[in-house]
């Protein structure tokens, strides 16, 4: 019995029954693929669009694949905004425009708990505390730590070296810290520093003056002068800090953003001024998926960036786009204070938006050159390996290990215009003899390549999976020789994957590059040579994952190094460890410490000391009779 074909969708008459609110509508295709992500002022004459007219290009194809639609109506066309921005984050549909990680520029981190330390953060936002940015490089971070430390001197410390200080060190002797480890300033006092200077970084210093002005007075009413004292040197140093960056830049807070797309790559420049600051540039490539228009590239830039990072008072632009009232109105709504996006300047404003086009002319142009560059590698690839195709998929493992400590595998994945950060995978290698690399290849390759109803994946995998198209790679480098290679071909086999063009890396006489062997699948081996493309190309991606393995393994092994192994001793609860660590300075003093040291420590009896000293140094403690336990 043949299976029949799909009955096409009849949009026509999905329309009728729609309604005029305003709303998010979704495109289904094939295999229930989430293909488009769209919002409407009214969503009956929106998606009407689509099937009342002929269209051209990527419209029509996506229009061709729908098999079903839904629609949420919403309050308002601002909300509708607000929707579409989360399906679009949480989704990634195919024909969307799509904003490209940016978790390579770093933040201003507050970290959560009794005692907050300020520091630089770049990756992933996860972790407990405030974020603060984007800035634009590290030198902007360190300019603005520099300021919180000398306006609110708030702790730079580790935590580790916070909760063993016995007394103030150089940072307090200098005036940048208020010396919270030894107990100089209070709980209390301290939390209302870094409340300040999250006013600070919040871009109030207005009103932040305001309300030290308000305590000064209030503090010398009361007759506390010297709180009074400290309080207006505090209001004296933003206030002389505000009068210089106002004459520089007069602006306060905004940013100044301008577009452009040039041979199918689209970028976005982002200039920051906070607080009259000027931070410099952000650049960013969205992902076209087919659209053409600068306009809709930066109102979708827009709208997803803004969800995701507090918007400035004024957004200066250098087009006008669709929606913007309705984005402004979303992000007033969000952010709960008034917020501009302008497109006509003058002034000072005019110089930073010419400033930003400059920069996006510059920035488009060298990626474009980037690309070309990429295209002709790959072109030499696909020539050297006698490939049909140009490969859309290569992936690349690589083990990282020391002396078989914390092993380590990486797979980075790349496509046709570069590296997908966010598809690469690392796998903590366990159950192998410590060492055995080609135990180590076979099982994160079977990991990787076993059927996906066996695998117990996170939900953050899932959701990678689904965004991330063809399962399987055109092109498999494995970063070794001949024995590495045999892993590869025997998951394959015991999997059974077919299509996958299997190609070992052999480093070269002396670990030169350029001198690599590479070992092809029907067992011939090839030497390129320094100047060949495609070499250039496998050396790319075979460093970017042996960057990403030797980064996983450093700090596994960190981690397993520092995370004490006081906690495996019988005898040894918090109390007695937190003694220890304390008296010796920490883990690698006590590692240094003798039997006798050790039994100094109070509450440490002798045998306990010994079992310490054994258990810290792999060795059996002797009973008391004599013999090893």
């Amino acid at each position: 019995m043949t299976e029949q074909p799909p009955v096409p969708f009849d949009g026509k008459a999905f329309v009728k029954h729609l309604t005029n609110a305003p709303g998010v509508y979704r495109m289904y295709g094939a295999d229930d693929q989430l293909l488009y992500v769209g919002k409407a002022a009214s969503l009956k004459k929106r998606v009407s669009s689509y099937f009342s007219k002929a269209h051209n290009g990527r419209i029509a194809l996506m229009v061709s694949q729908i098999q079903r639609m839904e629609v949420t109506v919403t309050r308002s066309a601002s909300e509708a905004l607000l929707v579409e921005n989360e399906l679009i984050k949480a989704h990634k549909p195919r024909y969307n425009i799509l904003l490209r990680d940016d978790k390579s520029y770093p933040y201003v981190l507050v970290t959560a708990g009794a005692w907050p330390r300020i520091k630089s953060h770049r990756g992933t936002r996860a972790g407990k505390g405030r974020f603060y940015g984007p800035y634009p490089s590290v030198l902007a971070v360190r300019d603005t730590l520099n300021l919180m430390h000398r306006l609110f001197k708030l702790r730079n410390c580790e935590d580790s070296v916070f909760k063993n200080r016995s007394r103030p060190c150089l940072q307090y002797q200098i005036g940048r810290c208020t010396a919270p480890c030894v107990g100089l300033i209070s709980e209390q006092d301290y939390a209302e520093d870094v409340r300040r200077a999250e006013y600070f970084l919040s871009g109030r210093s207005d009103a932040l003056t305001q309300e030290l002005t308000t305590q000064m007075h209030e503090a010398s009413e009361a007759l506390e002068f010297e709180r009074a004292v400290q309080l207006r040197d505090l209001i004296g140093s933003i206030r002389k800090l505000q009068a210089r960056e106002s004459v520089e830049n007069p602006e306060g807070d905004l940013d100044v953003l301008a577009a452009s797309i040039l041979g199918g790559t689209a970028c976005v420049v982002l200039l920051s001024v906070r607080d009259g600051r000027n931070l410099g540039t952000r650049t960013f490539f969205p992902k076209l998926n087919g659209h053409s228009d600068v306009s809709d590239a930066l109102g979708a830039f827009l709208s997803q960036y803004y969800f995701e990072h507090a918007p400035p008072r004024e957004i200066v632009v250098d087009r006008d786009f669709d929606d913007r009232e309705i984005l402004q109105a979303a992000l007033t709504e969000a952010s709960g204070r008034a917020v501009q996006v302008r497109t006509q300047v003058r002034g000072r404003r005019a110089v930073l938006l010419d400033m930003a086009r400059r920069n996006v002319a510059t920035a488009v142009n060298t990626e474009n050159a980037s690309q070309g560059a990429q295209a002709a590698r790959v072109a030499s690839l696909v020539e050297l390996l006698g490939l049909t195709a140009t490969p859309k998929r290569v992936e690349c493992f690589d083990i990282s290990h020391t002396q078989g400590e914390a092993t380590v595998a990486s797979c980075v994945v790349f496509d046709e215009k570069g590296a997908v950060r966010d598809q690469y995978r690392r796998y903590n290698i366990t159950g192998i003899t410590p060492g055995d690399d080609y135990a180590a290849m076979h099982q994160a390759l079977s990991r990787r390549f076993r059927p996906k109803d066996t695998l117990q994946e996170t939900e953050a995998e899932r959701v990678a999976e689904a965004s991330e198209g063809p399962r399987l790679p055109d092109v498999l480098l494995i970063d070794g020789g001949e024995g590495q290679l045999k892993q590869a071909r025997d998951v394959m086999r015991e999997l059974g994957v077919e299509g996958v063009v299997l190609v070992g890396v052999a480093k070269g006489e002396a670990r030169k590059a350029g001198h690599e062997t590479l070992i092809l699948d029907d067992g011939r081996e090839v030497q390129p040579g320094a100047f060949s493309p495609a070499l250039q190309y496998i050396q790319q991606v075979r460093d970017e994952a042996h960057r990403f393995a030797i980064t996983g393994h450093r700090g596994k092994r960190q981690k397993a190094r520092t995370s004490s192994k006081l906690e495996e001793i019988e005898g040894i609860g918090p109390r007695k460890r937190a003694a220890l660590l304390k008296y010796f300075g920490g883990l690698g003093g006590l590692k240094s410490a003798s039997v006798l040291d050790i039994a100094k420590v109070e509450g440490i009896s002798e045998a306990l000391a010994e079992r310490i000293y054994a258990g810290l140094h792999g060795i059996e403690a002797m009973d008391p009779d004599g013999t090893q336990g």
